[in-house]
């Protein structure tokens, strides 16, 4: 009704000149705000939580400060995720965060999932990767493209006590993530897959793994086709990767010889895997943002509670107007970032267009992670450069959000590919 009430009007409005008077013009928008209803009936915040996901907020975040910030500096130091706190996260509903119930998951709304990696990223951006590509990818693949047979068999363990890891990169296969080797052949009532993958995150902890292979190398990225494969079935470890920053979520390379994948392990139609890699990299992007507004805020949070207690010419380091601008700059960079990050997930929840937005969200996202914890390093000088203090984490953490699901030049592209039409 409002847009039908409106398009009556534009005819009328596209015939005021420019040499209008500003009384003329002034009338007119009178006129025009009498003609339809108010546009702001029902004004919302981007701040705006169901009652359900502000309980699960705090919840997390409880759950974060508990159990995984005593744990953060031995996982970080011994390079590997504690299973007690693995386990953790299943008993608390961390790893079935959208999944259904009737597969054991929290049924939480998307809004609530990118929450949760939020508020475990304000205290280890190493389980918020965890948490966030275990849901957002691997999960939601199979959610969207997996048989009710799939769903029943592996959103149960995944919910419940397996980690699942999303395999597409390979060495020649980065950002020109299509460019992939591995081949799975068909043999009839199985596929054979060979070849291998690198940078797999949670592929250390995980025993179902959702693999992209090419079926028909002929058909270019056409052959793609997407896999939910059992460790057991042959997955091999081949190298945990050591790594500046979120070492304790583990990121290996993986070889496939000859491992035998059924056929009813085809996730979605063969040659669509392309299809179901975009989207849900699209969509894992805005988890990745929330993952470095988390890391950005975890470190801006230390090293201003630091300030007042920092003396310097016996005043408070807080108190000092150059420190205070610098504050308040950073604070209105991650604010930024925070926002930018909860219209994408809005946009996408209401099923509207994203991706630019996404792809925005995450490339501002990673720019704040960086700035923020370099300063906080700086505003703590030399505490901020011992370990002891958790923000050298942070800085280091800071540094793969602006590689992985996307290095920043390719949400670049995503953006001006989108943004460039609408001016021709």
């Amino acid at each position: 009704m409002l847009a039908s009430r409106l398009s009556s009007k534009l005819p009328q409005i596209a015939r005021v000149s420019s040499s209008l008077t500003r009384q003329a013009l002034a009338r007119n928008y009178s006129a025009m705000k009498m003609a339809v209803p108010s546009i702001s009936e029902h004004p919302t915040s981007l701040y705006a939580f169901t009652e359900e996901e502000l309980m699960f907020k705090d919840t997390v975040a409880r759950f974060a400060r508990e159990v995984v910030q005593p744990r953060v500096q031995a996982m970080d130091d011994a390079e590997k995720m504690d299973t007690e706190v693995i386990n953790a996260m299943f008993e608390n509903g961390l790893m079935g965060l959208e999944t259904e119930g009737e597969y054991g998951g929290a049924e939480a709304s998307f809004t609530a999932a990118i929450l949760a990696v939020e508020e475990l990223a304000k205290v280890d951006p190493s389980i918020s990767a965890l948490c966030d590509i275990h849901n957002t990818l691997t999960n939601t693949m199979i959610r969207k493209w997996g048989t009710p047979e799939q769903k029943e068999k592996y959103l149960t363990r995944l919910a419940t006590d397996t980690v699942g890891s999303f395999c597409i990169s390979e060495s020649g296969a980065g950002s020109d993530a299509f460019a992939l080797q591995s081949r799975a052949e068909d043999k009839g009532d199985h596929y054979v897959l060979n070849g291998g993958k690198m940078w797999i995150s949670n592929s250390g902890e995980a025993d179902i793994f959702v693999i992209f292979a090419n079926v028909d190398p002929s058909k270019g990225y056409k052959g793609i086709t997407a896999f939910i494969v059992e460790k057991e079935w042959g997955v091999q470890i081949a190298k945990k990767e050591k790594k500046l920053g979120i070492r304790s979520s583990s990121t290996c390379v993986l070889n496939f010889d000859d491992v035998k994948i059924p056929k009813e392990n085809v996730l979605g139609k063969v040659g669509d895997g392309y299809k179901y890699a975009i989207d849900s990299l699209n969509e894992g992007r805005i988890g990745i943002s929330a993952q470095m507004i988390g890391c950005a805020q975890g470190a801006f949070d230390i090293a201003v509670a630091y300030s007042h207690e920092r003396k310097q010419f016996g005043k408070p380091l807080s108190s000092y107007q150059a420190m205070q601008h610098q504050f308040a700059q950073v604070a209105v960079e991650i604010e930024a970032a925070r926002l930018m990050t909860y219209n994408a997930c809005r946009l996408k929840e209401e099923g509207k267009p994203f991706v630019a937005e996404a792809a925005m969200a995450k490339f501002k996202a990673a720019k704040v992670a960086e700035q923020a914890t370099s300063y906080a390093v700086e505003w703590m000088g030399g505490m901020g450069f011992l370990r002891e203090t958790g923000v050298e984490k942070f800085y280091r953490d800071s540094k793969i959000g602006s590689i992985y699901e996307g290095t920043n030049n390719m949400q670049l592209e995503t953006i001006a590919k989108i943004l460039l039409p609408k001016y021709k």
